[in-house]
């Protein structure tokens, strides 16, 4: 921990001036997912944060930012420093320099401490192998691991590769969708970082008409979305943490999809297809997954991730299920708050499995009975 300093930042102008240092630091933190990125996040906080709740706990060597834990304070449904990112983030982390990851994480575990004598400190979403883990291992207090949401991922390889792990049939089935849709003429493009905004808007257009009457979340509805989209996107897809794809057939956009990119993996995060491509029978998921994997063929990331959920169209393509972590880390005066939180958990795993089970028999009684043959 020699020569290096803490500070808690817990201005947003301050936050703002980070940019620089903070997109450096993405850069050397191998296992950064896009969801740690400064636009991503400062851009979260403008539309979702509460002034005065902003705690962000930073490392320093000299002027070189080489530690960053970005946290809020929350009082509900306990009091807590959780990250920034909120729901609409699939990952949460810390970031830690790859050159100094040991004495970073040893400095960032000790100012969380301090920061740690009345709220429960609770990282949610953390994928495997991420920087949180360190702090994990280094906590001194009481701690709790739990699990968090599944994701799907595929290799970030080319369409051979992906085919090549499915049966001979479904991949033969998946070649002749490519053909079809190489034989419509669908044309694509990616889009400038000048053009994001309006691609953005055409992208939740579409999202909104391939969801209605089927239940869109509610939130990608949203104005506060839809502004820190734009301004989180745009400013990624300069720097190269993002890339907004256009697909077009007979000149008019059909398709928009959105990719976050890290130096860890690529995201498939959001996408919006017009009802009309699916009237054409286009597989529209195969359309963007051999978007993703020409993109990301020979580019040194590790994973193309499809996020979080088990979505049916995910389980086709034969992806590895990664499940997130949630890591709970308290002092002795805020051990209750560590109790509670893990049994408030458990509470919700075992309600979510009770409605799970609720919608799959009200499916089955909805299911047609099958039809009986009549006597011979």
């Amino acid at each position: 921990m020699s020569g290096l300093r803490v500070e808690v930042c817990t201005e947003e102008l301050a936050f703002a001036d980070l940019a620089p240092n903070w997109r450096a630091l993405h850069r050397r933190c191998s296992a950064a997912t896009p969801f740690q990125s400064h636009a991503w996040l400062h851009s979260w906080w403008l539309s979702y944060g509460t002034p005065g709740r902003l705690r962000i706990h930073l490392v320093y060597r000299g002027d070189e930012l080489v530690g960053a834990a970005p946290l809020m304070r929350v009082w509900r449904p306990l009091p807590a420093l959780v990250p920034l990112g909120g729901a609409i983030s699939d990952f949460t982390d810390v970031l830690l320099d790859d050159d100094c990851a040991e004495e970073a994480a040893a400095a960032l575990t000790g100012v969380l401490i301090g920061s740690a004598r009345s709220a429960l400190i609770d990282f949610g979403e953390v994928r495997p192998g991420a920087g949180a883990e360190r702090i994990h291992a280094n906590w001194p207090g009481k701690r709790r691991t739990l699990t968090d949401s599944g994701c799907m991922e595929l290799p970030a390889a080319g369409m051979d590769t992906i085919l090549a792990a499915l049966p001979s049939s479904r991949a033969q089935r998946v070649r002749a969708k490519l053909r079809k849709i190489d034989a419509l003429g669908i044309e694509q493009r990616e889009v400038p970082a000048d053009d994001v905004p309006g691609a953005l808007r055409t992208l939740l257009a579409l999202h909104g008409l391939q969801w209605q009457g089927r239940g869109v979340t509610r939130e990608h509805t949203r104005p506060r979305f839809e502004q820190h989209l734009t301004r989180a996107v745009s400013e990624m897809t300069r720097h190269g943490d993002a890339v907004v794809t256009e697909f077009r057939l007979d000149g008019q956009i059909v398709a928009c999809d959105l990719t976050v990119l890290s130096p860890a993996l690529a995201g498939a995060y959001l996408y919006g297809v017009h009802p009309a491509l699916r009237d054409r029978k286009v597989d529209v998921a195969t359309m963007l997954l051999r978007t993703n994997a020409q993109r990301l063929e020979g580019s040194g990331r590790g994973a193309l991730s499809l996020l979080r959920g088990s979505e049916p169209y995910k389980q086709h393509w034969r992806p590895e299920l990664v499940v997130n972590q949630r890591f709970l880390l308290a002092r002795r005066r805020t051990l209750p708050l560590l109790w509670a939180s893990t049994l408030h958990a458990l509470l919700r795993r075992r309600a979510g499995a009770v409605r799970r089970e609720l919608r799959r028999r009200r499916d089955e009684r909805r299911r047609p009975a099958p039809e009986r043959s009549g006597p011979a």
